[in-house]
């Protein structure tokens, strides 16, 4: 029953993050905020960052902090360490110390001269081939015992769901826009098609034909073609139109 009453704020809280971002990227460093804040406890104070593999190479989408993206940055500069395991194995990495730690060598060595002790990575469920996980960091030895492991999982859980509601908004709004640009684009091809077919006294086919051999000719894209004849039909003129229902 605890780990309910914890786990529904977090979610509602990530689902109010989703709906009032205006893009993923300001989601995504909303939840590293949210998550260094939820797991920050006991005057340990955690820093957070989110780590996307796409197309086999890795980076950090979103930090609370710039620490947080150093960190990172050293694991992708030798393709290893807690993080880049996390997601690789699918598993969660807990480093209580990392003075004492023998796996990631060249990772563990270049961070030796900094504050940082703790490290626990968590994976993140995506859809498709995109694999991410949540990376917190801490100054503190044994910084995340057992309870805030299972704390920091059922974040990367709920996190999960909302990075894939906000991912499905975001390509549905790409889609949206790709729609709209297509749309603006064939009404001016349309406008110079009536307008050479009014000129030339020629078929739409014929006008259309005309259009890309002067794209093919000049190397230009046909939306540029066909903005150039609108404008010197319209005398560089703005150019609206009317479509009744």
């Amino acid at each position: 029953m605890a780990a309910d009453t914890t786990e529904e704020p977090v979610g509602q809280r990530l689902g109010e993050l989703v709906l009032t971002s205006s893009h993923v990227e300001e989601f995504l460093h909303d939840l590293s905020v949210e998550a260094a804040a939820h797991l920050s406890s006991g005057g340990q104070q955690v820093s957070c960052s989110v780590t996307l593999v796409r197309r086999k190479k890795a980076a950090t989408v979103a930090s609370s902090d710039s620490r947080a993206r150093a960190m990172d940055e050293v694991q992708y500069a030798f393709k290893d360490g807690p993080c880049l395991s996390a997601i690789r194995e699918d598993t969660t990495i807990h480093v209580p110390d990392l003075r004492n730690e023998n796996r990631w060598l060249d990772y563990v060595a270049a961070v030796s001269g900094t504050t940082l002790k703790s490290v626990l990575a968590v994976p993140i469920s995506l859809d498709g081939d995109a694999r991410a996980a949540l990376n917190l960091y801490s100054d503190g030895k044994d910084a995340f015992p057992a309870d805030s492991v299972a704390d920091a999982e059922r974040f990367a859980r709920e996190a999960s769901t909302s990075l894939k509601l906000a991912l499905r908004i975001a390509q549905l709004t790409d889609a949206r826009d790709d729609l709209a640009t297509a749309m603006a684009s064939r009404t001016v091809i349309d406008l110079a098609a009536g307008a050479i077919m009014s000129q030339n006294r020629c078929s739409q086919e014929t006008a259309m034909e005309i259009l890309k051999s002067a794209s093919s000719t000049r190397n230009i894209k046909l939306r540029d073609v066909a903005a150039k004849v609108v404008a010197s039909v319209a005398g560089d003129a703005p150019v609206s139109t009317h479509f009744d229902a």
